[in-house]
């Protein structure tokens, strides 16, 4: 048994208080105890630790390549509506208001004459035979995203702005570049 001084507050005076085992001694392993090396579970581990980190890389490129992707379909849903020929149709995609027969007064500022001459079988495209959804880009401080659409295969790119809060289009403030690998995997 060991003994262990302490002082008390009131006195001065040293006293001994026994300790009852030996926290050193309770759970000593030597070599000769010890477990033999597992070089393949010791490669598993190495394996597994790999695999979680290449899962977790690749799920974030994921979240970050398709964050526009809600925008990115609502360009696709208008241009497929051009390409069927149902301008009305495109139309409620242009406002997000399917209902926008009802109260078409809501919108003078671009009223559905107005829609049909710009995108009509008159208007800059033509009629759309065929279109691809490129590429988008959300600008910094920007309140929507620019989606680039390549339509009936023309070199000169469809540019449409659509706005994150309520998937409204719009004409596109900008053009954006993109095409190039880089740019894809890092839109």
């Amino acid at each position: 048994m060991i003994a262990v001084p302490t002082r008390d507050a009131c006195s001065a005076e040293r006293s001994f208080r026994p300790i009852t085992s030996s926290i050193m001694l309770v759970d000593v392993m030597t070599l000769m105890d010890a477990e033999q090396y597992d070089p393949g579970r010791d490669r598993r581990r190495r394996r597994r630790i790999a695999v979680v980190i290449i899962l977790v890389l690749v799920a974030a490129w994921l979240v970050y390549h398709y964050r526009a992707y809600p925008e990115r379909n609502a360009a696709n849903k208008f241009f497929a509506a051009l390409q069927s020929q149902n301008y009305e149709a495109a139309y409620a995609v242009w406002f997000r208001d399917p209902e926008w027969k009802q109260h078409a007064n809501q919108y003078p500022k671009y009223g559905f004459n107005d829609f049909y001459r710009d995108w009509g079988p008159g208007g800059e495209w033509g009629l759309v035979k065929s279109y691809s959804v490129d590429c988008s880009l959300s600008p910094s401080g920007g309140s929507g995203v620019i989606v680039q659409v390549t339509v009936n295969s023309r070199a000169e790119h469809a540019y449409v702005w659509v706005e994150k809060s309520n998937r409204t289009l719009s004409f596109s403030p900008n053009e954006i570049a993109c095409g190039n690998w880089w740019t894809w995997v890092t839109e």
